[in-house]
Formats: structure tokens, sequence, C-alpha cells
């Protein structure tokens, strides 16, 4: 399986910490500093249990999420990604935890939201070429597993596969310990020291 359309969801700590209204101007203050990188903002804070606002760019859109009413950041890529599917993964959790870090500490927003380090949801954002079944699991678990102990520094961790055909293909990574998002991100970082990446 080539794996593309890798998407990435780290929760926040409290899902009624900040109103989703304080990341329109954020977004819209990235936008601006940019040099062409992002495209424009959406709002869509009137869906209850929504997409949230979405930052747009080429490569990827990052999104103050809130399906199923549970905050957090949404990295969604969109371009293809060079490299062996373990590569893949190193390279779209890396954005994610990046644009995590900068939401943590975007002066703007004061500190008021933090991410959860120990749960992150994966999904892959292309029914046809990964349907939601047990061969897709199979398919990708070693290197979900590897990505993982990696993440937690070799904590215990669980995958929970999204079992219902009718929704995207979908794993929950979680672990009993608790993590900050800047130590996963410089876990990854070390672990992928060695290694080749096109990231």
């Amino acid at each position: 399986m080539d794996l593309q359309k890798i998407n990435v969801k780290f929760f926040a700590r409290d899902s009624n910490a900040i109103p989703l209204e304080r990341f329109i101007d954020v977004f819209h203050s990235w936008v601006q500093a940019s040099d062409g990188e992002y495209y424009d903002v959406a709002d869509y804070s009137h869906v209850h249990g929504g997409p949230g606002i979405l930052l747009i760019a080429h490569e990827a859109n990052i999104s103050i999420d809130n399906t199923h009413r549970r905050l957090g950041l949404l990295y969604n890529r969109k371009q293809p990604l060079q490299g062996s599917n373990g590569e893949k993964l190193r390279c779209v959790f890396r954005s994610a935890l990046e644009y995590c870090r900068r939401i943590e500490t975007e002066a703007a927003l004061q500190g008021e939201i933090k991410f959860l380090g120990n749960e992150a949801l994966f999904i892959i954002n292309d029914r046809l070429m990964a349907p939601n079944s047990d061969e897709t699991f199979h398919a990708v678990r070693a290197e979900l597993e590897d990505l993982a102990r990696s993440l937690y520094g070799g904590a215990a961790f669980t995958l929970d596969h999204e079992t219902d055909a009718r929704k995207r293909f979908s794993v929950t990574i979680t672990t009993p310990v608790l993590f900050d998002i800047r130590t996963l991100l410089t876990n990854l970082l070390e672990s992928t020291r060695r290694r080749t990446t096109n990231c």
C-alpha cells in the first residue's frame, strides 16, 4: 500500500477551553505573514461538532477541528509524499506536532490551549485506496507500531482500529503515560535523526 492523504489529529486537553472563533484571526495573521504558503481561512464554527476553523494551504489543510465535539488540531495532508510508508507517517506526524506547538505558543492565544500527547487519531482520507477493513489495518499496523514506539519512547501503547465500514479508515493510538506535545516532537526527531526522509 502506498500511503497518501494521511490525516493526524491531536486532541485539546479541554474541549471548552477556548472559543473556535479565536482561531479565525490567528489563522488570518498566518496567511498575511506567509509568502503564499497559506491561501485562505474557512469558518465552520457554526456547525456543532463539525470541522471548526480551517487554514488552507497547498500541501495540507490545518484545522482546529471539533468533530464529535472533541476539539483538536487536525493535519490533513493533501499532496503526495515520497519515501516508505514509515517515512511518510513520521513526516505527517512531525508536521502535526509542529503545528500543535505553534498553536500552543501563539502569543495571541496566551497559552489558553494545550494538546494531549497520549492520544492521536490517524486517518487515511481515501476510501478507494484504503477501505476501512482488517486488511488495511494489517497493511499499516507494523509502521504504526514503529511510529508509536518512537513517539512514546518505548512506553506501552494500544492501537484501536475503527471497524465501522461506513467510516473512513482510522486508528486511535493511545498510551497510559502522560506526554506533552514538545516531548513527543523531541522523541520523534531524535528517533529519525539517522533515518533518511524526504519530509
